[in-house]
């Protein structure tokens, strides 16, 4: 997908970093990545834009083991997009695609208020897998997208 965005867009593309911490992953989150209770992952939030008009909200949960070895550079982007890393691995699979729909309370305040997020926005959910580690990305399609995309399809 950040590959048709950033043809789409041109030089304006862009990726800004809005965190990345060790935190709990969302309950879900943990059960979809089979973490044990309160384990702690790096989870990453990322704004794909252009030229500053917010059009994706990505969360990307990445557990402990993942990041052993040949994929510790996946805690180190800072603001390249995750796809430039993640899609030159080899193996690499999608194993889990779910669709979702949150609301501007479901954000913490200071990313609704970056991406001007004031209703509920359309999402995918993805579990990646490259061996015996995985990841999930959760990307938000925000109103900007949707409508720069109205008559294609972004997968």
């Amino acid at each position: 997908m950040t590959a048709r965005l950033r043809k789409s867009v041109g030089a304006g593309f862009g990726v800004r970093l809005l965190g990345q911490r060790w935190v709990r992953p969302f309950a879900d989150e943990a059960a979809l990545l089979e973490l044990p209770p309160r384990r702690r992952a790096l989870v990453r939030e990322v704004l794909l834009h252009c030229h500053g008009r917010p059009l994706v909200l990505a969360r990307t949960v990445i557990p402990p083991r993942t990041l052993r070895g040949v994929y510790s550079g996946l805690a180190h982007l800072g603001d390249r997009p995750l796809g430039e890393l993640l899609f030159a691995y080899r193996g690499l699979q999608r194993s889990h695609l779910e669709v979702a729909r949150a609301s501007p309370a479901d954000w913490r305040h200071s990313i609704s208020r970056a991406c001007a997020i004031e209703s509920p926005v359309w999402g995918r959910r993805s579990l990646y897998q490259v061996g015996k580690v995985s990841l999930s990305v959760c990307e938000f399609f925000l109103p900007s997208v949707l409508q720069r995309f109205q008559h294609q399809r972004v997968t």
